[in-house]
């Protein structure tokens, strides 16, 4: 029997659904957003994203924003917690006191469908959805039907991702999105932070205020912000929480996170649809960063820059938007 699977079971007794195929499992908590809570080589014990332990299941489903790959609808910081739309303005809850801000969305914490899992000769893969109606707590804050599709599959090319959003409601709704993306560094036991080089295909930084949202303005890289986008950089060589524009190399946007030491590069390639780049690295602590591919612009509804500059999408009824990213290891 092969050991190519899929199969819903548990991850540190939460709900999950398991995919195995070939040297890699990833696991899936439809019941935390949708988070894609692990991927790992199981070949060479290389844990990939970063997982909670037991003992930070209970702090990750209050604040699931720093493991895995949680869903961001709508992205990052909106300014007094309010989204000027289409004519109208939404009133998002202030949660993040210290900015007088609305942080990270509503999608995070909900219960996702499992649609689908299974095997084929060449993937195992899981399929959830979110259905935001009259009925869903979400409707309070973003008044539009729609569904948000999340498809993960592993094979022997890692992990593939897709999502989509179609509108289902009869006017135009916004289409903003991100993942918050957690990934470890160091990936490989016994190999220490300082042994890796990040690489990110950033173009400027946004100037920010002192309530975390862009000025409208950039600012000059600095000598490891071109390294960053260059030959890499150790990733904790200072405190970051920077917003920059996503610049593709080569035809691609994607980080880049290599171990000097073993020569094994994590890639996370994520399309070219995500027009800026968030990076958080825990105020520069060693362990993880959260490499962060955004749709738009911080506070975008309030820029008068041009939407597709700044990722201020939109979408008619019965419109879809969707993209594609691929986590692998060269």
């Amino acid at each position: 029997m092969s050991d190519n699977q899929a199969f819903q079971g548990t991850y540190q007794g939460e709900p999950a659904v398991w995919l195995k195929f070939g040297r890699y499992e990833a696991a899936m908590l439809p019941e935390v957003g949708g988070n894609l809570i692990a991927f790992r080589d199981t070949s060479k014990d290389w844990q990939l994203l970063h997982e909670p332990t037991m003992d930070e299941m209970e702090s990750f489903k209050a604040r699931p924003f720093i493991h895995g790959i949680p869903v961001l609808i709508p992205p990052n910081r909106f300014e007094d917690g309010k989204f000027p739309w289409n004519g109208r303005t939404y009133q998002f809850p202030v949660n993040e006191p210290a900015t007088g801000n609305h942080l990270h969305g509503f999608v995070h914490s909900e219960t996702w469908t499992v649609d689908d899992f299974g095997t084929t000769a060449t993937e195992s893969y899981v399929v959830v959805s979110l259905k935001v109606d009259e009925q869903s707590a979400v409707y309070t804050y973003l008044p539009h039907k729609f569904t948000v599709k999340l498809r993960y599959a592993i094979s022997e090319d890692g992990l593939h991702q897709h999502v989509l959003v179609r509108n289902d409601g009869d006017d135009v709704m916004p289409c903003l999105f991100a993942f918050h993306t957690s990934v470890n560094a160091p990936f490989i036991p016994g190999s220490s932070a300082k042994d890796y080089r990040l690489k990110l295909t950033i173009g400027d930084r946004w100037a920010m205020s002192e309530r975390m949202l862009p000025t409208g303005e950039y600012q000059s890289l600095t000598a490891n912000e071109e390294l960053m986008k260059g030959e890499g950089v150790y990733p904790f060589f200072e405190s970051l929480d920077n917003h920059y524009t996503a610049v593709a190399q080569n035809g691609r946007n994607r980080m880049e996170l290599t171990c000097a030491m073993h020569g094994a590069t994590l890639v996370y390639d994520v399309g070219t649809s995500y027009k800026q780049w968030m990076i958080w690295n825990n105020g520069a602590t060693e362990g993880f960063f959260c490499p962060e591919p955004q749709v738009n612009l911080v506070n975008a509804p309030f820029s008068d820059l041009p939407a597709d500059q700044i990722g201020l999408f939109s979408l008619a009824p019965g419109e879809i938007w969707e993209e594609t990213g691929r986590l692998y290891v060269k």
